[in-house]
């Protein structure tokens, strides 16, 4: 089966990672400056450096069909920069999965495959598509839902160490951001961890950076630009989520149990 996955992101990859270890061929979509904080554990940084390594799966970045299909029939994941996923009239896969995370339908339908499926808020199962993973941390991280949508947006990022919101590298301004730390690094609350033209960004609490935008990325005030892990397991930084491994299982559950309704 042909799985194809919109977002290259660390929810997205977990999700690749899962299906390929299964025996899944996966094909992924992002857009031409991704934007994922953890991008040690995601397939989105093969757009900037054209291959990428995660736990032991290989992302690749093509431009054309002809190089899709090579790199699926090599064991590896291509990534195509395709941030309307055009490329569905010409791959016609088995399985779509919206893991853009925009907590918005950016344009999945329910007929762009025999299965469709959405991670989070923005989707109604049934509607746009054919279930939903949960992706809100806590008890129903995870579930699939066929019916109905997840639980809504709440603003607020979940708990980690005892800290939501103050966990979170947010841009101070507009423009373009330089990290001062790197993924791996131990910080001090107050310490300077990144630049956005000359504005320093400081550290809200002790930890980890566990996330950290390219450099050089365009941001604008206020926009999620990395994370800081109080729990300071630096292995954290380099290996997919529990959450992202649950939101993968959900999703391995929902291909198997809609593959078989068909």
């Amino acid at each position: 089966m042909i799985v194809l996955i919109k977002g290259a992101g660390d929810l997205a990859t977990g999700v690749a990672h899962r299906l390929k270890r299964c025996g899944f061929d996966i094909v992924m979509t992002e857009i031409s400056e991704p934007t994922t904080v953890r991008r040690t554990v995601a397939f989105s940084q093969a757009v900037y450096d054209n291959t990428v390594e995660v736990e032991g799966i290989k992302a690749i970045l093509v431009s054309k069909m002809e190089e899709i299909n090579k790199v699926v029939k090599e064991g590896n994941i291509p990534v195509i920069v395709d941030e309307k996923a055009k490329i569905i009239k010409d791959l016609n896969p088995d399985v779509v999965v919206d893991a853009i995370i925009a907590k918005d339908n950016l344009g999945t339908k329910i007929t762009d495959a025999p299965i469709v499926i959405a991670l989070g808020p923005g989707f109604t199962a049934g509607f746009d598509c054919h279930c939903i993973v949960e992706t809100q941390r806590g008890h129903y991280l995870g579930k699939v839902i066929y019916s109905g949508s997840a639980i809504p947006n709440t603003g607020v990022p979940g708990d980690i160490g005892g800290y939501t919101s103050e966990r979170i590298i947010r841009a101070i301004s507009d423009g373009k951001i330089i990290p001062v730390s790197k993924i791996g690094d131990y910080v001090e609350k107050g310490d300077i961890v990144a630049y956005v033209d000359g504005i320093p960004i400081l550290a809200e609490i002790s930890g980890i950076v566990r996330g950290m935008l390219q450099k050089d990325v365009n941001v604008f005030r206020g926009m999620k630009s990395g994370d800081i892990d109080p729990r300071c397991e630096k292995n954290h930084c380099f290996t997919i989520s529990d959450k992202a491994r649950s939101i993968g299982g959900g999703v391995l559950e929902a291909i198997l149990y809609l593959k078989s309704m068909l």
